[in-house]
């Protein structure tokens, strides 16, 4: 096909340049269709919460040592999920008066965020209105409890395939 082999170099580098540029057309491409969602991990901005960092696992401690909180649901469900918690004092008290705002989010995207913030009580058992899920699988129940001064995050990853509930 080539007589001459100093021809071959020239068509080589071209269709290597050629195919580098592709590449990276189509990389643009794939990163325009597929956005990079924005973490909004402790239900705030990154951004924020690495800054509050220190402040906010302070705050989990301080509200630790005063109140217990426990997620009750046994397993989310795609229809008819209902989010419970149960918060009481350390003297066992059960406490009534604590604000709870939860948002279930998929870890993936956040076009699925359902929020939650008005719960019925009763002895400390804070129940949410049952929801539908969009989607099956993986969710992320992102809990932000506060009494009076004292607040913290409670977060449990959760699936709909799996009993399995855990805190992060």
């Amino acid at each position: 096909m080539f007589k001459n082999p100093g021809t071959k170099w020239p068509i080589i580098i071209g269709l290597s340049i050629v195919g580098v540029i592709g590449a990276c057309v189509w990389t643009i491409k794939v990163a325009i269709n597929n956005p990079v969602e924005m973490s909004e991990y402790g239900m705030q901005n990154y951004h924020e919460y690495d800054r509050d960092a220190n402040e906010i696992i302070e705050a989990k401690i301080a509200f630790d040592r005063k109140y217990s909180i426990t997620f009750l649901t046994s397993q989310i469900a795609q229809k008819g999920t209902v989010i419970e918690y149960n918060l009481s004092d350390k003297m066992g008290n059960m406490v009534n008066d604590a604000k709870i705002d939860v948002i279930l989010t998929r870890p993936d995207m956040n076009k699925f965020d359902i929020n939650l913030s008005i719960a019925t009580v009763v002895d400390g058992k804070y129940t949410f209105s049952a929801v539908d899920l969009p989607k099956a699988g993986r969710w992320d129940i992102m809990a932000k409890v506060s009494v009076g001064d004292d607040q913290r995050y409670y977060n449990i990853k959760a699936d709909t395939r799996n009993s399995i509930n855990t805190e992060f």
